[in-house]
């Protein structure tokens, strides 16, 4: 059995998607589900997130049970855990992360990205962990029949970007559209994206298909019930993938681990900002 699902909990009312999402997750991928609420101030100069001052460990409690049962009602087979810990949320996510499959955070929605405590945390805990973090917004839907995955580099550095997505896919019954965006002079920004172009069949185009069918092709021979759909346009790499994921049920995009915690990118942040579905920051080599 691989490590758990992790979901942290807060205040804020987006922890009922991110419990649910992680429940159905766990219980597709025949993981453990590990609650975790963290009461510890997100820094030095605030106080604990906490309604009750003086009680902190007993709201802690409330709020782990209220969420164990809703994850067991949907799922009563799915092994569950509760944590509650005094030290700053991110910290304590981002070291969890280490030994999980993936960490879960609800989400207030478009413009905002995902509420754990505070936004500030969220990027915190997004650029940190070692693991894939998911972001799940209040209204997202929950019918995975299609994984749309960002393909940037279309070489061996996508490879923990398409473990994921085929692992999920897989475990979902549902397919992939493989998504590689070229021709970046593109003059669009994904607030006004124009409509995304398919290759044209001859130069950069060519390449570009070829490119990323030679990258799929490893991930069709581990993975032959997973359908594929090499998705290639031209455009930047934002609006192409908002595009295509308008009807799916998951993104997945990647981070480099050079980058500093709070520089995800700007395709992270178009993804986060405005994807309509749950998405996956996956870090890469």
């Amino acid at each position: 059995m691989g490590g758990p699902v992790v979901v942290g909990l807060d205040d804020t009312g987006n922890s009922v998607p991110a419990v649910l999402w992680g429940a159905e997750e766990a219980a597709a991928r025949g993981l453990p589900l590990h609650l975790l609420y963290s009461w510890g101030a997100p820094s030095a100069h605030m106080a604990p997130a906490a309604p009750e001052a003086a009680g902190p460990e007993r709201h802690a409690a409330e709020m782990l049970r209220t969420a164990a049962d809703l994850a067991q009602t949907g799922h009563p087979g799915v092994p569950v855990t509760t944590e509650q810990v005094g030290e700053r949320p991110a910290d304590a996510l981002a070291e969890r992360s280490a030994q999980a499959s993936m960490v879960v955070l609800g989400s207030r929605g478009h413009g905002a990205i995902a509420g754990f405590l505070l936004g500030s945390v969220s990027l915190q805990v997004l650029g940190r962990a070692e693991c894939p973090v998911v972001t799940v917004r209040e209204d997202a839907a929950f019918p995975r029949r299609e994984i749309v995955v960002g393909v940037q580099y279309a070489g061996p550095e996508d490879g923990a970007l398409l473990e994921f997505a085929f692992t999920a896919a897989d475990a979902h019954h549902a397919r992939v559209r493989a998504v590689r965006a070229w021709d970046s002079a593109a003059p669009v920004g994904p607030e006004r994206a124009a409509p995304a172009r398919p290759p044209d069949g001859t130069g950069a185009g060519v390449a570009e298909q070829q490119a990323l069918a030679e990258t799929l092709g490893p991930w069709r021979a581990k993975f032959p019930a997973v359908d594929v759909i090499p998705h290639v346009r031209s455009g930047r790499a934002a609006p192409v993938l908002l595009a295509a994921c308008s009807h799916a049920g998951l993104l997945v995009v990647g981070r480099r681990l050079q980058r500093s915690p709070m520089l995800l990118g700007p395709v992270v942040h178009a993804a986060l900002h405005h994807a309509n579905c749950p998405v996956s920051v996956v870090p890469q080599h």
